[in-house]
């Protein structure tokens, strides 16, 4: 082999030996780039550490929230008890006047378009918001009639319920209408009022207060339906209203021909004890002292315990198995109270709703068995 030959062998194994240095080295740059690519350990490191530094920003802030409700729950009843008002308040909720901005003095656009709107005075400076809603039968004439023809209709036998609301809202609430409704469709004449410091009336609200007014409407209403039966029907804390009034005229000589006891408490101290917002506090060291205390020292009692062992007035206890404000058991405790306190056991009745209705504390209305059960109440007395 000559000189040139070996020369040019030895410079292709060259070249070659080059060439697949280069190949290789291009090979472990594209796996190092293409590691880079997808896998793309520090990012993995950097998620890892953004996630775990905001997992403890959450837990941070779950703290924060759980200490400041388990301090809002210790503060509570202290406030409570250094200002006695706010549970004053709570008891009566007149403050929430709902249906908001609802002209009371225009009935009709609530849906009762055979009312009148009433404006009476029960003491100085006191102003009560009243309506007198007439039967179905005399809705066609009832149209543009003034408030003397109102009065008149008192007079024409049908049986005269004059409605006690509950705490909160007006005389213009939805199931407070659905109630009305529902009384006149079966031949009742409904006046319903706002106690002082409820919807339009003037005032603040007592207990003694929420009697006064009553005692007036009644005697109103007396003083205009001739032979026609009168009743007094609470519902919830309208309950303790009726039963305070119809006690003040027992002792006045009155006795009233009925009082209608709707989802009825059997004093406003158990009521806010087995209330829902209560159930939360029962178990806390001096829940009584607290709060069911402050209520008594406010002088806000509606013993309706004692005064239906007292009363000798027809009574008839509607109450839901299913209310979720007032238990079930309260309205028949009073019952069995009212029943061992008399002679005759005629003279007062029960009804209880089954609780697979649905009605809870304020859908008695909605059960259309109610008008024929108030009729046959009604008939029964003989009055």
């Amino acid at each position: 082999m000559s000189c040139y030959k070996a020369d040019r062998i030895a410079h292709f194994l060259l070249k070659a030996e080059s060439k697949y240095l280069q190949r290789i080295t291009m090979r472990k740059r594209s796996d190092r780039v293409g590691k880079s690519t997808d896998e793309k350990p520090w990012v993995v490191h950097r998620e890892t550490s953004h996630e775990k530094a905001q997992e403890r920003r959450c837990m941070k802030t779950l703290k924060r929230l759980v200490v400041a409700f388990g301090v809002l729950y210790l503060c509570i009843p202290f406030v409570v008890r250094l200002f006695p008002g706010i549970l004053y308040h709570a008891v009566f909720s007149h403050v929430a006047r709902i249906p908001f901005f609802a002209d009371l003095s225009q009935p009709a656009d609530l849906g009762l378009n055979h009312t009148y709107n009433i404006y009476m005075s029960s003491e100085k400076d006191i102003t009560l918001g009243v309506w007198h809603t007439v039967p179905d039968s005399l809705w066609q004439e009832a149209q543009g009639k003034d408030l003397g023809w109102y009065e008149q209709t008192l007079q024409n036998g049908a049986p005269v319920l004059i409605y006690l609301h509950g705490n909160g809202g007006t005389r213009g609430t939805s199931h407070r209408v659905g109630l009305v409704n529902a009384l006149t469709a079966a031949g009742f004449h409904v006046v319903s009022l706002d106690y002082r410091g409820f919807g339009d009336s003037s005032g603040e609200p007592t207990e003694a207060g929420l009697t006064t007014d009553t005692l007036y409407v009644y005697q109103w209403v007396k003083a205009r339906s001739g032979s026609s039966p009168v009743m007094l029907w609470g519902h919830s804390l309208g309950t303790g209203v009726a039963t305070n009034t119809a006690l003040e005229l027992q002792d006045q000589g009155v006795t009233v021909d009925a009082v209608i006891l709707e989802g009825a408490f059997s004093n406003i101290r158990e009521a806010g004890a087995s209330h829902p917002f209560s159930r939360i506090y029962r178990n806390f060291p001096y829940f009584e002292y607290f709060f069911l205390d402050v209520i008594s020292e406010n002088k806000v009692v509606f013993p309706n315990d004692e005064n239906v062992r007292k009363l000798k007035t027809p009574l008839l206890f509607l109450h839901a198995e299913d209310d979720n404000i007032v238990p079930f058991h309260m309205g028949r405790e009073l019952f069995a109270i009212a029943q061992k306190s008399r002679k005759s056991s005629n003279s007062v009745r029960i009804v209880p709703f089954e609780g697979f209705h649905g009605f809870k504390h304020n859908g008695l209305y909605q059960d259309p068995r109610l008008p024929e059960i108030i009729k046959q109440f009604v008939q029964s007395l003989n009055i």
